[in-house]
């Protein structure tokens, strides 16, 4: 595993319920500002082995980017359980919801 692939594991891994970070915040954060599509994979990939809570990552705009209807209906649902409202669209205030770890030890 690459270390960019573990600083990504870890820091979803560490996003509190309630909260959400973006694909490209978590690349950034990682190393790799870049690299959202990598978080997106790794997502795909590992989020059942590494019992990731998936569910809190979430496009540049705030929106659920997931277009399987079950698939997306699960993450509003999970989101709207931890207290996350859900606008039309699927939207999320960012601005209320985003978390910002800066200054939190994450992966030490």
């Amino acid at each position: 595993m690459t270390p960019f692939t573990e600083k990504v594991i870890e820091m979803i891994k560490h996003i509190p319920p309630g909260k959400v970070m973006t694909y490209g915040q978590i690349a950034g954060l990682a190393g790799s500002r870049l690299a959202a599509r990598q978080v997106v994979r790794i997502l795909h990939s590992m989020s059942r082995s590494h019992r990731l809570p998936w569910h809190r990552v979430v496009n540049a705009k705030g929106v659920i980017a997931i277009q399987d209807d079950e698939s997306r209906s699960e993450q509003w649902m999970s989101l709207e359980a931890e207290g996350v409202e859900v606008g039309l669209h699927g939207v999320i205030d960012l601005e209320k919801y985003q978390w910002h770890p800066e200054g939190e030890e994450i992966g030490e």
